[in-house]
């Protein structure tokens, strides 16, 4: 049986600035303060990550700071290649609309857990649908690409969402469902084609 492991870490938490609004894939940076205070994390994801890995990030300056972060804490240093599929949802007309005006935009009722339905597509942009449409293919094509490899995936709370919804074939509301944390680890395995969960929101801490 072919085995291939996917690792996929939530980036560092972004300036408070951008908090304050639907940033959705905009580039927003990290919080400095934020990633000094966190640096047992780092520490903790230089160990908990494999050596010999495949490193990929998305576009956005984020997720590459993050994974500089965890080469700075002590995991070996590896290429970092550049995977625009798993960005973060594109909020279209919404990115940088505050919270509260959101709500005066939306066409459906929101989500329990999210401040917009997952179906529902802002002007110009994704559904959290779209996304699961975008992440699937890439994370099978990435599956064949390295079978039998380990790869290491640092990504957007929402691209992490949708690919646990493909590896578990859940609809979109369903995915929003999951809490994905900043720097937390989330794993998947391949399993010749068959996919396993095999944690969500690893932390310092967590036994697995």
């Amino acid at each position: 049986m072919t085995q291939t492991r996917f690792f996929l870490i939530r980036h560092a938490v972004v300036e408070p600035s951008a908090r304050l609004v639907m940033y959705g894939d905009m580039d927003v940076a990290v919080c400095a303060l934020a990633m000094a205070q966190e640096a047992a994390t780092y520490r903790w994801l230089a160990g908990r990550l494999p050596a010999g890995a495949r490193w990929f990030h998305t576009h956005l300056s984020r997720t590459r700071a993050t994974a500089a972060a965890i080469f700075a804490a002590g995991h070996p240093e590896a290429p970092l290649t550049v995977e625009p599929r798993f960005a973060e949802q594109n909020l279209g007309q919404w990115q940088g609309v505050t919270h509260e005006a959101l709500t005066g935009l939306l066409r459906d009722p929101p989500h329990p857990f999210w401040p917009h339905g997952a179906l529902e597509r802002p002007p110009g942009g994704e559904s959290l649908e779209d996304v699961v449409a975008r992440i699937g293919p890439a994370l099978e094509e990435m599956t064949r690409a390295h079978a039998g490899g380990d790869v290491v995936v640092v990504a957007h709370g929402g691209s992490i969402r949708a690919a646990l919804a493909h590896a578990l074939k859940l609809d979109p509301h369903q995915a929003f469902q999951f809490s994905v944390k900043n720097l937390s680890l989330t794993r998947l395995e391949n399993h010749d084609g068959h996919w396993r969960v095999m944690s969500v929101n690893e932390e310092p801490g967590a036994v697995g």
